[in-house]
């Protein structure tokens, strides 16, 4: 007979966190998501923009639509792939995570890091090319040279092959990391917080509200890693600064960042990420987690148990 516990008995694998996190995900982007995530980008490319200047130079190019450019069908597509990849993987891993002893904040992490890991590489094809081709035809475009996204991609695919469509893919996949890590993670510890505070067992359920709140703050704090962000959109930018150094690395592109912007540049665009975390967040971990357990009772799954 098992020694362990009843509630932490093996259970069947959820594929359902595959369509809940496509649409959750899908739901995210398409209300601020984009946004916020086309604000961020555009001062992390342009990193003598403030906030202001930003949102004023997105309104240019189109009103309140140019905060959705690329949203059909590539942030679709994006968001759609992420989202179920980084919620299937991280549940699951999450929850053999605490299996192996670790508790709710470690299990957390390290759930949240797996499911980054997993949502780079596993969907780089359209996380990765896509955004390339969308900030190199942005910047086409100001230049004077408006290009379709189809013939941009063609144009770098025929220049540089897969890697070339492909290029910040490692700079990715530390931020998706460090991002879903520090998110899980510090949500997981906040919810801990919040049961101590309230006075509830570490079985008790939070409120919809706790739940929230504490993705919240987890969302916020895990902006910390916003030097990452700028340096994958440096990579993935075709800029031409005779000073830019070729074959990009991410140390390479950390280094040329610091070097032409100082530690400003590394943060720019922080504002509108925390924002955007704090979104994602409430998505993929407090709604998530509400979502999977309605799921989960409706599949008469059992609790996993906390420690």
């Amino acid at each position: 007979m098992s020694s362990q516990p009843q509630e932490l008995k093996k259970k069947p694998i959820s594929f359902s966190n595959i369509l809940l996190g496509a649409g959750l995900n899908l739901a995210e982007v398409s209300t601020l998501g984009q946004p916020l995530e086309v604000t961020k980008t555009t001062m992390a490319a342009r990193r003598s923009f403030s906030f202001m200047q930003a949102i004023r130079h997105v309104w240019s190019r189109g009103g309140i639509f140019g905060f959705y450019q690329g949203l059909i069908p590539w942030a679709w597509i994006e968001g759609s792939t992420k989202g179920a990849v980084l919620l299937f993987v991280s549940a699951e891993s999450e929850y053999r995570y605490r299996r192996l002893g670790l508790n709710n904040f470690s299990a957390g992490i390290m759930g949240g890091i797996t499911g980054g890991l997993a949502q780079a590489y596993m969907t780089m094809g359209f996380c990765t090319c896509m955004k390339t081709v969308e900030i190199t035809r942005s910047k086409a475009t100001e230049a004077g040279v408006p290009s379709s996204t189809w013939q941009i991609f063609k144009d770098i695919y025929r220049k540089e092959g897969i890697r070339g469509i492909n290029k910040g893919v490692n700079a990715v996949a530390i931020r998706q990391m460090t991002n879903w890590g520090s998110r899980f993670g510090l949500a997981r510890l906040v919810e801990e917080s919040l049961r101590e505070y309230t006075g509830k067992g570490k079985d008790e359920k939070l409120s919809a509200v706790e739940k929230i709140g504490a993705s919240v703050v987890g969302g916020g704090l895990s902006a910390w890693n916003q030097p990452i962000e700028v340096v994958r959109v440096e990579m993935q930018s075709r800029a031409h600064d005779p000073n830019r150094p070729k074959n990009l690395t991410v140390s390479k592109a950390l280094k040329y960042i610091y070097q032409t912007n100082g530690m400003k540049g590394l943060y720019r665009g922080v504002t509108p990420r925390i924002g955007l975390g704090v979104w994602q967040t409430v998505f993929m971990v407090g709604v998530g987690d509400i979502a999977r357990e309605f799921v989960g009772k409706m599949a008469g799954e059992k609790p996993v148990a906390k420690h």
